[in-house]
């Protein structure tokens, strides 16, 4: 470096022009730029010398002005197109004789400019620059071409966002869709790393977390503010794939053959199907049948998917990922295709039904005495609600006299698992509706003789479908419960009867467990159980129905036993997620009806303790069945009553705070 030198160096990454002016101590020189700035520089800072000349920086703007007119990046593509083929490196003054047929100052530091502001054509190897390959010039143009389009899809998403944001109707597109999905997967496992969607927050002018992204995605109304996340953070399917979609248009056309081809016919009998009014799966019906000996067949009628899906097969692999059917207070998320499972798998009133048919004979004290099972065809007579059946048997009516036969073999089945050592918990059940999420609707379950009634045929069905399997070694789910250790009587009377002492026996019941032998029901009083009531809307059902219905044929059975092992695995880690789901799902709902009637006075009752020395404890809002925490702000014990107001109440945060109400303010509330 020599005083005069014109050289380029770069400030904050932008070229620069300035003279060379001094050395500063051994190593440095000062470099004056056009606006009479010093910059202290080192030669390995200098990026290129202008060769020949000595200037001063008051030449640094008219000489700029004279390079504009041949700074144009085309010509490069013209001299690569050129070169590539000789492939020989070349200095910016050779590329100043090959644009310009000439080696000026000004030309030299065009040809500078353009190779060193170059990505495509040519790289620079030492001081010189060679020309790249075609391939790689190739996939360096496709590189840009993608983040141009990039670029621009993301300055039209920016767009959608301001008018989704303003109120209008946007039709998102799939990149759109695919932006939207980041936040998402933000809001969903916020413990990840999520610097792609934190970054476009940033770029969209919103905070960097998780609530952030949350929030932004219900102002755009691509979320609901109540959005199911619990259930958006499961492995459930939301939809169905189309090719089980396609089987399942295709079987309401025409119905596939029937591998049952010899079914009974019991289309003789009076079949009532009884279920909430709001039921669209129709899996069950009963039929009382009178013999010659003035002995009485009782018949369960299971709905029989299997006329429809053969192991294996779209469905049946479709079900199994399910493994059930969920039922949220917005309502229901079928295993199977709902025109199907609301259709030709329902036992619909008044139309032709393929059935598994439970034909049990009850001995006077409410035992098995006899009984067969069958494929078979029935014609559900009455569709009736819980509602409807008790009001038939208070009022007696004498034309329907089969439902006060069955209602009186429920009641002989129940004393008789009574003696057999059966556990009955009565807690408070309720269900929540929700309504186009404007209305919260909670429902108490009542207990009446008409669920009871239904309840213990299907304890009835699983009964002889587990003894059948039994007898015949048929590996099925079998569901066994391990006897628990329960209070002794004297512990139990300490405890305020109804429900703080019901749930103390709750709290002793070990889980049910499910697997391919046979073990006893410690709660229903049985050795032998297997659920078989539910095949639409419950996978191990329908594995029970596969390997009944393969053995009343005398066919091989679908599932071996190491085969129903390992599907039992799976599904049931399934079956478990989708019970987590609805158990969040509910207690969310129920979070939130709270949050809307803050103002409302509950009734609570002191349940259980978490840990009494903390004074935090479980209260039974008992017109709502709900079951919360609580911190007591006064001494109290189990059983007692108090009146509670919402003090915070936030669903998302599964945060939930009482007040507890002093008797002038409950009098005035009332």
């Amino acid at each position: 470096m020599e005083k005069g030198k014109l050289v380029e160096f770069r400030v904050n990454g932008e070229p620069r022009l300035g003279v060379v002016d001094r050395p500063e101590g051994k190593k440095d020189w000062i470099v004056i730029d056009s606006e009479g700035h010093s910059h202290k520089l080192r030669p390995q800072r200098v990026d290129y010398e202008v060769p020949g000349g000595s200037y001063s920086n008051s030449d640094i703007p008219q000489f700029l002005k004279e390079i504009q007119a041949y700074i144009d990046p085309s010509s490069l593509e013209v001299a690569w197109e050129l070169l590539v083929e000789d492939g020989k490196a070349l200095t910016p003054a050779d590329m100043a004789s090959f644009l310009y047929s000439e080696q000026t100052p000004q030309l030299c530091y065009a040809a500078h400019r353009l190779l060193s502001e170059d990505k495509i054509y040519f790289k620079k190897k030492g001081e010189n620059y060679e020309p790249r390959s075609p391939s790689q010039v190739a996939e360096i143009k496709h590189q840009l071409e993608v983040e141009q389009q990039r670029q621009q899809e993301k300055e039209i998403f920016f767009d959608h966002i301001q008018q989704a944001l303003a109120g209008e109707t946007v039709e998102w597109s799939q990149s759109d869709r695919t932006r939207l999905e980041l936040l998402e997967k933000f809001v969903l496992q916020p413990e990840q790393n999520h610097r792609n969607a934190q970054d476009l927050l940033k770029e969209l002018g919103q905070g960097t977390t998780a609530e952030a992204a949350f929030d932004l995605l219900v102002a755009l109304k691509w979320w609901s503010p109540n959005e199911n996340l619990f259930l958006k953070r499961s492995s459930y399917p939301l939809n169905f794939p189309q090719k089980v979609l396609d089987v399942a248009s295709s079987y309401l056309q025409t119905l596939p053959p029937d591998a049952d081809s010899d079914r009974l016919d019991l289309t003789h009998l009076k079949v009532y199907t009884i279920d909430d009014e709001s039921t669209e799966e129709i899996d069950d019906g009963l039929s009382v049948e009178y013999l010659d000996d003035d002995r009485v067949k009782l018949w369960i009628h299971i709905a029989d998917p299997t006329r429809l899906v053969t192991p294996g097969d779209e469905l049946d692999l479709e079900a199994r990922k399910r493994s059930t059917t969920l039922y949220l207070p917005t309502g229901m998320i079928s295993m199977f295709p709902v025109e199907l499972a609301t259709g030709p798998m329902s036992l619909r009133q008044g139309k032709l039904c393929a059935a598994l048919s439970f034909g049990v004979i009850l001995d006077s004290h409410g035992a098995i005495l006899d009984y067969s099972i069958h494929a078979s065809l029935i014609k559900p007579t009455y569709r009736l609600t819980y509602h409807d059946v008790d009001e038939m048997l208070q009022l007696g009516i004498t034309a329907e006299s089969e439902l006060a036969v069955l209602a009186e073999a429920a009641k002989k089945r129940h004393q008789w698992r009574q003696s057999q050592g059966s556990i009955t918990i009565k807690m408070p059940e309720a269900i929540i509706k929700v309504k186009s999420e404007e209305e919260i609707i909670i429902e108490l379950l009542e207990t009446s003789i008409s669920r009871q009634l239904v309840a213990e045929m299907m304890i009835l069905a699983g009964e002889v479908a587990g003894n059948y399997c039994r007898e015949h070694g048929i590996p099925v789910p079998f569901r066994g419960q391990p006897q628990p250790e329960l209070p002794s009587e004297e512990e139990l009377l300490l405890l305020p009867p109804g429900p703080v002492r019901a749930c103390a026996l709750r709290r002793c019941m070990p889980r049910s467990e499910m697997g391919t032998l046979p073990s006893r029901h410690a709660s229903l009083g049985l050795d032998n159980y297997t659920q078989v009531t539910s095949p639409i809307r419950r996978y191990t059902d329908l594995l029970t129905h596969f390997q009944l219905k393969a053995h009343l044929r005398g066919d091989k059975l679908p599932f071996p036993l190491d085969v129903m092992q390992q599907i039992l695995y799976s599904v049931t880690l399934s079956a478990q997620e989708a019970s987590l789901v609805e158990r969040q799902t509910n207690r969310y709902w129920g979070l939130e009806f709270l949050r809307r009637n803050a103002d409302q006075v509950w009734q609570g009752l002191v349940l259980r303790w978490l840990r009494e020395d903390e004074g935090l404890g479980v209260i039974l809002l008992e017109e709502l069945g709900l079951e919360l925490p609580h911190r007591f702000e006064r001494s109290v014990s189990l059983g007692d009553r108090l009146n509670v107001q919402v003090s915070r109440a936030d669903p998302h945060r599964d945060e939930i705070r009482f007040r507890e109400m002093l008797e002038h303010e409950t009098i005035i509330n009332n």
